[in-house]
């Protein structure tokens, strides 16, 4: 679910979901949210301190950096407030309370697209905040600027003139984030929270490019993730091997805070009881872990007209995607449409010229059933060994692997598009006969 987007749908979670902020505000954590907020219902995902664009501009809470590192500092002077009071009292009743811990969510916009009416980063993205005449100035920030032949196509997106200068933009609002992060960890030295501080960084999805965002191909879904811990220094600087996934951060930090998780059901369906299919990274960050070669990951849509549910799992070198309606042409979003690089491959596509890119605009549209990679032989997944008998049980073997997944985890999408899911008496999947 692409959460509250857009304003023309009403995505939210059941309201009994007990949420990694409702967790930690019952266990007398204070929380607090700045920037990217695109989950509901409030009452499900409730902040103490709370600056989101529902209260404030996307830019100003999402990319204006100087406003985002005095909000954090804002976060922490009402927390140590807190703290001073808490403390008083507790000397005048003569107990002992120590200062209760914090959780601070920061949600960057940068790297995204502005919005759907441009085609490319342009004034609202790369040059948002820079000084220049209507762009406003953002004090700490020291604008990058890329020429296109300076920058880096990653394979997966065509190298042409486009591109690249989409790329040198996107290039740009990078160097903003980056600055970011350094005035936000500088907060939280200056708070005197750095030696007692898990830290988190990592994104939700690939760059907004062919091939990236929306798709669950690698190019979409690796992501950065840097955990650094003040109680684990002997791996500090270490790189783990380990299949990791933003299914991991709810356990990670309600180990962090020896926060269990409740056990409960939601209504309704097939009344799977809840449970976290991630797992706590902190002991990663003691050995290195030996076993951790498996993550899924699951997208039905992103947009609400951009319908394309699909599920996969990655296990060792072998990558397994489920295009469920594969019949369908894949949809694409609308602000990767108005881009300057699609555009380009649209046109270039129109005209039968070279496309420069590793796969044409049909096969990228429609795509088989059962997509198989060897990523370690293919990093770029660009040949599929599902039909490939000599890989017959390493298919079968992932696809018993997600569909317990997608059992375990109450995927209403687990029968496929050929068979639907009774779940009145005992869940099932009964056959369509729809010929596919």
């Amino acid at each position: 679910m692409y959460g509250l987007h857009q304003g023309v749908h009403h995505f939210n979670s059941f309201d009994g979901v007990q949420s990694l902020p409702l967790l930690l505000s019952q266990a007398n954590i204070h929380t607090g949210i700045i920037g990217k907020k695109h989950v509901g219902p409030g009452s499900v995902y409730p902040f103490d301190f709370a600056y989101t664009e529902e209260n404030n501009s996307v830019l100003q809470v999402g990319r204006n950096i100087t406003r985002i590192k005095l909000l954090v500092r804002k976060f922490f002077q009402t927390h140590k407030g807190e703290a001073s009071v808490r403390k008083q009292k507790a000397e005048e009743s003569s107990n002992k309370d120590e200062e209760r811990p914090f959780f601070l969510y920061v949600a960057f916009h940068d790297t995204h697209r502005c919005g759907h009416s441009q085609p490319q980063y342009g004034a609202f993205c790369e040059k948002f905040g820079n000084g220049d005449m209507g762009m406003g100035k953002i004090p700490d920030w020291t604008p990058q600027y890329y020429t296109p032949q300076q920058v880096k196509v990653p394979p997966f997106v065509p190298d042409t003139p486009a591109a690249r200068a989409d790329l040198a933009a996107l290039y740009t609002t990078v160097s903003r984030l980056d600055q970011g992060i350094g005035l936000i960890l500088q907060e939280l030295r200056d708070a005197g929270y750095e030696n007692d501080t898990l830290v988190i960084y990592s994104s939700d999805n690939g760059i907004p490019f062919p091939n990236g965002r929306t798709n669950l191909y690698r190019s979409g879904t690796a992501e950065p993730m840097l955990v650094s811990s003040p109680e684990h220094r002997s791996r500090w600087g270490d790189r783990s091997q380990a299949y990791v996934s933003l299914l991991d951060i709810t356990p990670t930090v309600l180990d962090w805070f020896s926060v269990p998780y409740p056990s409960y059901s939601l209504p309704g369906g097939m009344a799977v009881p809840v449970h976290l299919t991630g797992r706590s990274l902190l002991p990663a960050l003691v050995a290195e872990p030996i076993d951790w070669h498996t993550v899924f990951a699951s997208q039905s849509l992103h947009e609400v007209t951009m319908y394309y549910p699909t599920r996969s799992v990655h296990q060792g070198p072998y990558h397994l995607l489920h295009n469920l309606h594969y019949r369908m042409p894949f949809p694409i979003d609308q602000d990767l449409y108005v881009s300057a690089t699609f555009q380009d491959l649209l046109n270039r596509t129109r005209r039968s010229e070279p496309t420069h890119w590793l796969k044409s605009l049909q096969q990228y549209y429609y795509r088989d059933r059962w997509e198989l990679y060897d990523t370690r032989r293919d990093p770029l997944e660009t040949k599929n060994l599902a039909s490939d008998a000599s890989y017959s049980q390493v298919l079968d073997s992932l696809r018993q692997c997600l569909q317990k997944w997608q059992w375990d985890t109450g995927d209403p999408w687990v029968c496929g598009a050929d068979y639907v899911l009774e779940d009145k008496l005992e869940p099932q999947c009964r056959p369509l006969y729809n010929g596919l």
